[in-house]
């Protein structure tokens, strides 16, 4: 990557994403984050330059910088990505630990971020803004849309087809060929035997509509 990355977020995603970063030799212009009283902070020789829409430096935004969206919530991170689409025309870049492994033939998105060790299988198709989590698995011919989180531990096997905005909780084992719907939320640790409609919640082993 020849541009720096603006992260937005100076939470604990937005540290993951910066120490991903660090580890790939990026450079990191610096950090905004809505929080005033984060402004001015120093993590290690990044800043939290200021808010999200402080113009002094969105604008700097395209040609000469890349973006990262480093929020946890959906709604915001969703809110954020669209409206720098939409004024700068800009997608914001993956941030991809060292330690994961994707196939050369997946295909993933824009803005998604890959934790230490996780595991992309051949063919598989990752959308955009996602979050894999550490030793998250993603396996043979997977199928994941946009907004979707996969958490620490989770294990998405062969072809799942999982919806746009979906929850998936730590260590929770989607089984082959199942269906999970938009907006489905898996509880943690659970082992999901059938589809999911969209907007379900899903918990147990076997997993169970609550």
């Amino acid at each position: 990557m020849e541009n720096p990355v603006l992260i937005f977020g100076a939470g604990s995603l937005g540290m993951q994403a910066l120490d991903i970063f660090k580890k790939n030799n990026v450079l990191v212009f610096g950090i905004l984050d809505d929080n005033k009283a984060l402004h001015g902070k120093e993590f290690g020789d990044i800043s939290v330059l200021g808010a999200t829409d402080d113009e002094a430096f969105i604008n700097i935004i395209g040609e000469k910088c890349e973006t990262f969206v480093a929020i946890g919530e959906r709604s915001v991170r969703k809110q954020l990505t669209e409206g720098l689409n939409e004024r700068f025309k800009s997608m914001p870049v993956n941030a991809i630990h060292e330690s994961s492994i994707i196939s050369e033939t997946a295909a993933i998105g824009h803005g998604n971020l890959f934790g230490a060790r996780v595991t992309v299988g051949p063919l598989s198709k990752l959308g955009n803004h996602s979050l894999f989590q550490t030793a998250s698995v993603i396996e043979t011919a997977a199928e994941v849309g946009d907004y979707v989180t996969v958490g620490a531990g989770a294990v998405i096997n062969d072809r799942v087809k999982v919806g746009n905005g979906v929850f998936i909780g730590s260590g929770a084992i989607i089984v082959a060929g199942i269906e999970i719907g938009k907006n489905a939320r898996i509880g943690a640790g659970s082992v999901v035997v059938e589809n999911v409609s969209a907007g379900a919640t899903f918990f147990g082993n076997p997993a169970r509509k609550i």
